[in-house]
This record gives C-alpha cells, structure tokens and sequence, in this order.
C-alpha cells in the first residue's frame, strides 16, 4: 500500500492586506509533504514568515492562495487531526499531571473513564508514572513540557505541530526532550512540523529539513537528513554527517542575513 500524505501543502501562499498599496507578502508557493512518522524541520532568517506559515498549516489563518490539507481535508475543515506543542507548556497550576493530560479530552467531550485510560496509558508509557497526581509547580520544566506532549497526544491528532517547544528549556534537558519527543513520534505513526531558529535541533529531530528564504518566504532548499542509527544526542551532534548538514543550512542562512545587510 502506498503510504499516502498525512498532510499536504500545496503553492501556499499568504499576504497581508492583499490588493492593496499595503500588501505584504510573508511567504510565496510553499509545497511540500509530510507522511506518517515523518518529522520536518521549518528554519529560516528572522521575519521570514515561519510564525505565520505556522497559523496557516494549524488552520488559524486562511491562505491567500493554496492549501494546507490533512488526509485530503482541508485544515479548517480538519477539527482535532491536528494538535499543537507550544513554547509554554500551559498547563492549569490547579489540576493534577493527570487532569491536565486529560483537558482536551474533555473539552472534545470524551467519556471521562476512556480519557483517564488513555491519560494513563501514556503517562505510563512515557516517563511520568508515579506523577499523576502531582501539580504543574512540583516538576521541572522538561516534565512540564513532556506532560503537554501528552496532553497532545492523548487527543491522537494525525499531525503534530511544534513551535520551539524545547526553546525555554536547558540545554541538557532540551537535548533529553527532543530526542523522547523525536522517539515518541515515531512509535505513535504521527506526522510532525518542528518550527525552530536552531538549526541542530532541526537537523537532529527531523527526517528533512526546510529552509526559507528571507521574506517573502520561499522554499530555498530541502534537506534529506540521514544521521544512521544513532540516538544519543551527543553523539548525533558529534557526527561528521551532522557537522555537514549544519554547515550547508548555515550557509544558505548566513547567505540570506548577508544579502539583507
């Protein structure tokens, strides 16, 4: 069976005031694909428009041109196939680890009984055992990250989105988290777009990189990334092929900051 896009972008394009003396254009003809267990990395210069091509995919804004679509559906049209990992984990200081796990559940309207279930089969699965029944304030900022991971995966979206999730975390914690995340990602079959300003946090959790240009945003390249079966994060970033991946990106980046200078 061919193994079909989960999420399709086609020519997208997005302008603001469009028509208009005014019009500003963030970005132009973005395409790409994305199947299951796949992971692609969005970097780019500063006001490319990674931000605003974020809100069009999770279908808080509607393109000028193109389209965004989730198993063939468009993406306004696709409530709960895709779900969000954000900067700040947001997570309610007066509900449990368990009861924040469960929020979104609630909110789509989940029999309280199967939502529990499912909370605790990943919190189980996943590191947080033990912790159900404790408040956001006594963990550390990567179990908080990592209980918002679960609070998305237990809505079971066919694609995630996540924006710097990892940014306000350490530097050992981050590595920690995006390689579980990464792992995670892959074992639930989910489709997932990593927007980030690090470029080895790109290369490190992806299966492709995507690099833009200055604004209006265009594709300026794609990155295949085969880093082998390392896991390690210190490792993978000690790697040659990594090392030759980041120099390539960075390039392509420094290039867009010098022709802006």
């Amino acid at each position: 069976m061919v193994n079909a896009p989960v999420l399709e972008a086609k020519q997208v394009t997005m302008a603001f005031n469009a028509g208009t003396p005014r019009e500003v254009v963030a970005f132009r003809d973005i395409s790409f694909t994305l199947r299951q267990g796949e992971i692609l990395a969005i970097v780019g210069p500063s006001g490319c428009g990674k931000s605003t091509l974020f809100n069009v995919i999770a279908g808080l804004l509607r393109p000028t041109s193109g389209s965004v679509s989730v198993d063939g559906t468009l993406v306004d049209g696709a409530r709960g196939h895709i779900g969000y990992m954000l900067q700040k984990d947001l997570l309610l200081p007066w509900r449990s680890v368990l009861d924040n796990v469960t929020l979104g559940l609630e909110v789509m309207g989940t029999p309280s009984a199967e939502a529990r279930d499912r909370a605790m089969a990943l919190i189980r699965r996943y590191g947080l055992a033990g912790f159900e029944s404790a408040r956001p304030r006594a963990l550390s900022g990567g179990m908080r990250q990592r209980v918002a991971f679960m609070r998305t995966l237990a809505l079971d979206p066919k694609a995630i989105l996540l924006d710097e999730p990892f940014s306000a975390l350490d530097f050992q914690t981050r590595l920690i988290l995006q390689g579980d995340v990464k792992r995670i990602i892959r074992e639930q079959r989910k489709a997932a777009i990593l927007v980030t300003h690090d470029i080895g946090e790109g290369i490190a959790m992806s299966d492709r990189v995507l690099v833009l240009s200055q604004r209006p945003g265009t594709v300026k390249a794609i990155h295949d990334i085969d880093l082998g079966d390392a896991t390690d994060p210190g490792a993978l970033r000690r790697s040659s092929a990594f090392n030759e991946y980041f120099d390539t990106i960075w390039r392509q980046l420094d290039g867009h900051a010098q022709a802006a200078a």
